[in-house]
């Protein structure tokens, strides 16, 4: 799909936001924040662009409508979705924050489909006028079609000004092998490989040393997932540059304006000193046997 079929897929709004559309669905954007840690604060770093598709105004879960789609109409949904990803933030978000957009390496079965994604993102941001360095392309843990044709769309992403993150490490297809082969700026920890290694001392020990790992490399870590007060408090003091998860905002969709958007944001925000307060109290049965664990474990 070319960026002006994609185009003719998208509607505006009357309020500047943009809404897709594919056969009997309506896609939606929802952005949720990514906060990083910076002198003992949290502050909004970026935003994750994510798909809301709805059937007769009936939300449809994302795995549900991905289910629906040929295999043939994949790669023409991904540029939709990035397109209409793109055009929204260029709407709503504020200029500063970066824009993780996501990359489905299954769809990659060549190199002239690398060659139409590298040219689709080079036309959305000639046309929503967003600087490349602001976009993280974010790979997901999907097996590659082709590993060659992945390789090549992630190195001339990068020679165009774009970051490279891989998405959900510690899942089967995320490993240390994909790491090493894309050399991305970023590393996004599965939610449930660190949910289970915060539930033991060694466990953190080891969730530490791998952001340690990667820092010396100059790679910056997202934990995903975050739900509870305990995991936030051990996600900082693992050294993870950036946080995303339920505790803090949940995703949206794409608002009138960042200001609308922001009111849940910086109400998280106004709560964090207290949910780090409660969560540096082991003794509080209420944090579960993950920090309890811990606890005992760097209590002195």
């Amino acid at each position: 799909m070319s960026l002006s079929i994609a185009l003719a897929h998208i509607v505006l709004n009357d309020d500047g936001t943009s809404t897709g559309v594919w056969g009997p669905f309506t896609l939606k954007t929802a952005f949720q924040p990514i906060f990083a840690f910076r002198n003992g604060k949290l502050s909004i770093a970026a935003f994750e662009a994510l798909v809301r598709p709805f059937r007769h105004d009936v939300p449809v879960a994302p795995p549900t409508f991905f289910s629906t789609l040929p295999a043939v109409d994949r790669f023409s949904v991904e540029t939709l979705t990035r397109t209409l990803h793109l055009l929204n933030a260029a709407a709503c978000l504020p200029r500063e924050a970066a824009i993780f957009v996501n990359f489905d390496p299954s769809v990659f079965i060549d190199r002239q489909v690398a060659d139409a994604a590298l040219a689709d993102m080079r036309g959305v941001l000639s046309t929503s006028g967003i600087d490349p360095q602001r976009v993280v392309c974010e790979v997901t843990e999907q097996r590659s079609a082709s590993q060659e044709a992945l390789y090549q769309l992630v190195a001339r992403l990068k020679a165009n000004g774009f970051r490279i993150a891989v998405d959900d490490y510690g899942s089967e297809e995320s490993d240390i092998n994909r790491i090493r082969a894309l050399r991305p700026d970023i590393v996004k920890f599965d939610a449930l490989w660190i949910t289970r290694l915060m539930e033991s001392g060694p466990g953190f020990g080891l969730l530490s040393a791998m952001v340690d790992i990667f820092a010396k490399q100059g790679i910056q870590t997202v934990f995903e997932g975050i739900e509870e007060n305990w995991q936030l408090e051990l996600a900082e003091r693992s050294g993870a540059s950036m946080v995303q998860g339920y505790v803090l905002a949940r995703p949206e969709i794409a608002p009138t304006s960042f200001s609308s958007f922001g009111v849940a944001t910086n109400l998280a925000l106004a709560e964090m000193p207290q949910a780090v307060a409660a969560a540096s109290h082991p003794a509080q049965p209420s944090h579960g046997r993950a920090w309890r664990a811990f606890g005992r474990r760097t209590a002195h």
